[in-house]
């Protein structure tokens, strides 16, 4: 038996339905009853997303924009923190392509990682790009898992296109086990809200005390708070302030193009590669008062 199938032995998947079989993973797919998924699918209800932004967003930055690839090696990071258990399940919210949960299943190999997100499209070509791995389909904000069940928790860039982001941590928090640890990363400075925002369908903005506000609201103990992008966030502000202007006079088509091509031209930097680089190796001792994304670990005692 492999260990990704160990870490879900007893995993207390939700059924389908109140009257429905619970499923079991059998180490590539969801059995459940005498059918075999390769996805489970929950309720779906209206959303700040789509499948076309999924495109743009991965067509122009794929896996390798440099603030991504700082951002999924934060994230593991926190991952490693996870302790207490042999086997530990950690859940990706927002798994979008599942480039995060990859690197989790491969980087922590005691671990059994969960894939997660919203649209079934986006969740289901996830899990055939990274077949091992079980994946789901559920709103964050009623969240089908039970109580208790998982150790550890990723969610990079997902509370800004929930309008009720406060009842998105506190179902976090309510499927977290106790001593477990969740790592939320969020866009920065409400005051650099522009056109990029509006293409992406950001509800918001975040300053970083009020994300560990409603992060303590909920519950949790904020075990570290810092940003993402210290060094470059001069030349992000002026280019927000820029943005800003801009915003007054194109129109949504000329927004989503001139998007495509900041993510295009930035995902091409090898300079701001090697920023995010000393970031991370500065961050393991201190932490930033301002940046491009807002990020907090968080535990449930």
């Amino acid at each position: 038996m492999n260990s990704e199938l160990k870490n879900f032995e007893g995993f207390p998947w939700p059924a389908l339905s109140a009257e429905g079989p619970a499923p079991t993973w059998d180490g590539s797919q969801f059995v459940v009853g005498v059918t075999r998924s390769k996805i489970l699918r929950y309720r779906q209800t209206d959303s700040a997303w789509s499948e076309d932004l999924t495109r743009l967003h991965e067509r122009e930055a794929s896996s390798s924009h440099p603030i991504d690839v700082a951002s999924r090696a934060l994230a593991i990071e926190s991952m490693r923190l996870v302790k207490g258990e042999a086997r530990p399940v950690i859940l990706d919210v927002g798994c979008s392509s599942g480039f995060l949960v990859e690197e989790l299943a491969r980087t922590i190999r005691n671990a059994g990682v969960i894939g997660a997100d919203y649209l079934p499209d986006i969740v289901f070509k996830a899990a055939q790009r990274v077949p091992n791995n079980p994946f789901l389909q559920f709103d964050l904000r009623r969240c089908p898992l039970p109580d208790n069940c998982v150790h550890g928790i990723t969610a990079l860039n997902v509370l800004e296109h929930i309008d009720d982001d406060l009842k998105a941590l506190g179902e976090m928090y309510r499927i977290l086990k106790h001593g477990g640890l969740a790592h939320i990363e969020v866009p920065a400075d409400p005051r650099s809200f522009d056109l990029y925002d509006e293409v992406l369908l950001h509800f918001r903005r975040y300053l970083l005390s009020d994300l560990v506000t409603k992060a303590r609201e909920v519950g949790f103990v904020v075990k570290k708070a810092t940003h993402l992008g210290f060094f470059p966030y001069p030349l992000f502000k002026y280019a927000k302030i820029r943005n800003q202007r801009l915003g007054k006079r194109l129109n949504l088509q000329e927004k989503r193009k001139l998007v495509a091509e900041q993510i295009r031209n930035t995902k091409r930097s090898r300079v701001l590669a090697k920023i995010f680089d000393l970031e991370r190796a500065l961050g393991s001792f201190a932490t930033y008062p301002v940046g491009i994304r807002a990020i907090t670990r968080l535990q449930k005692l």
